[in-house]
């Protein structure tokens, strides 16, 4: 089935970014519940940062599941990437990653590499992309102990050189031993690199593992130009049973923009 989900920020050192609800877990979860949301997405300092315990009774208390939770906090406070061309700054960024995976995997939920994935230095692509295969066979491998896979997420190019199409990273990924990464479809990068979302999406079934909804300027779908009937129609065509989750700034504010996000969600997953 796929289920609605919806953002939540927990780092008070970000002031800005594209998630719906900030800085106050049970609020933003009551007026999650109060919408009709299925699960949340959160994005945390690191992975010690919420206590398990008191998680899983709000989510107990909210009817409320636990989709997946972002690792970008690794890079934008401690500076952390995969593909850094110090060893000792990779190691510290694959254990970061590694317990993010923990985390969620208590809860059965996706751990998400993107903006940690990093960027290659000019005339050392090949270098890069040597880490990121080794950082990503050996989380791979912590994924399937943990039965929950990774996921990976190509960005659009003025946020990494790496890769930034599903194709791209699906190719990538294609050559690793793991099968335990998936890709994130995000269709605020996707709507900026790929000739045709609804055909990439169909291309790369087999790859999907969660997707990212938000318009062509990021804010909720329905603010901006991107046409997300064909979209919505490939998701259920390739049959999709994940997480629609709204990463997406809160415009005009949180609550509204979350009630314009359940309202597109209706409009193309349960009409």
């Amino acid at each position: 089935m796929i289920h609605s989900c919806v953002t939540i920020a927990l780092v008070p050192q970000i002031k800005t970014g594209p998630w719906i609800f900030w800085n106050d877990l049970e609020k933003s979860m009551a007026q999650a519940a109060s919408l009709g949301f299925d699960a949340i997405e959160l994005f945390t300092a690191d992975a010690k940062s919420i206590d398990l315990h008191h998680l899983e009774d709000l989510l107990k208390l909210y009817s409320m599941k636990l989709a997946a939770v972002g690792s970008g906090a690794g890079k934008v406070i401690q500076g952390l990437t995969l593909t850094d061309s110090r060893p000792e700054i990779r190691n510290q960024a694959i254990s970061f990653i590694q317990d993010m995976m923990d985390f969620g995997a208590y809860f059965g939920a996706y751990a998400i590499i993107g903006s940690m994935q990093g960027n290659a230095l000019p005339d050392a692509r090949e270098e890069a992309l040597s880490h990121l295969q080794f950082a990503l066979e050996h989380l791979g491998k912590h994924a399937e102990k943990s039965g929950v896979p990774l996921i990976y997420e190509p960005l659009n190019r003025y946020e990494t050189n790496l890769f930034n199409t599903l194709s791209a990273g699906g190719e990538f990924l294609d050559s690793l031993e793991t099968r335990h990464v998936k890709l994130l479809a995000d269709l605020f990068h996707m709507n900026i690199e790929e000739t045709d979302i609804a055909q990439s999406i169909r291309e790369n079934a087999h790859w999907i593992g969660h997707v990212h909804w938000a318009d062509s300027n990021r804010r909720p779908v329905g603010l901006g130009h991107t046409s997300m009937q064909e979209i919505a129609h490939a998701l259920k065509e390739i049959q999709y049973q994940g997480a629609i989750s709204a990463e997406a700034f809160p415009w005009p504010d949180p609550y509204a923009a979350a009630q314009q996000t359940i309202l597109s969600y209706q409009q193309y997953f349960k009409s």
